[in-house]
């Protein structure tokens, strides 16, 4: 996947009633490996990466491009927000709109802290990239995504089978730039 181009970045920390989106920092480091090795994140993801590999691999200052985000609640970090442009070799229809990714450690989940998190997320890429449109892919069987993905405002555009389970695409169209 490609950046987020043109916008400028980091971005000043988006504030939520109780969230802070903000560019990853090299404290962030610790919670990118509980993230990412966490099987409960990834149940629906091909499975985690092994911590060991994740301890080595990972640079000192995780996931550091344009629209990335590192959710924080109270100061901690609890998800980090993707927001970067669908290839078109493994998606067409995603190909070169920004492609909305999400993932929250387990003990932030239920708590509506997800929907805050992307929906700030969205506007914030409103703001920059008025009229973008926004591809999400979630697997069918994550009803909490599927249902996250409606909150949103998204809708079905194709189905698909990667980690040998049926994936859900979903487009929420351009948002109109204000005038």
């Amino acid at each position: 996947m490609d950046h987020l181009s043109p916008v400028a970045w980091p971005p000043a920390p988006i504030r939520t009633e109780r969230l802070v989106l903000r560019a990853p920092e090299a404290r962030d480091r610790a919670a990118f490996v509980e993230l990412l090795a966490s099987p409960e994140v990834h149940t629906y993801l091909g499975g985690p990466r092994p911590r060991a590999e994740l301890e080595r691999e990972l640079p000192e200052v995780p996931e550091q491009w344009p629209g990335s985000f590192v959710v924080t609640l109270d100061g901690s970090m609890i998800g980090h927000i993707l927001l970067r442009r669908g290839p078109a070799e493994r998606r067409p229809a995603a190909a070169g709109k920004a492609d909305l990714g999400y993932l929250f450690l387990p003990r932030a989940w239920g708590s509506g802290y997800a929907a805050e998190a992307c929906t700030a997320a969205l506007g914030w890429l409103d703001t920059v990239l008025p009229g973008e449109p926004v591809v999400l892919a979630t697997q069918t069987a994550n009803s909490a995504s599927m249902r996250l993905a409606a909150r949103l405002g998204f809708t079905e555009v194709e189905r698909f089978v990667a980690w040998d389970a049926e994936q859900w695409l979903g487009l929420r169209p351009p948002v109109a730039p204000a005038g």
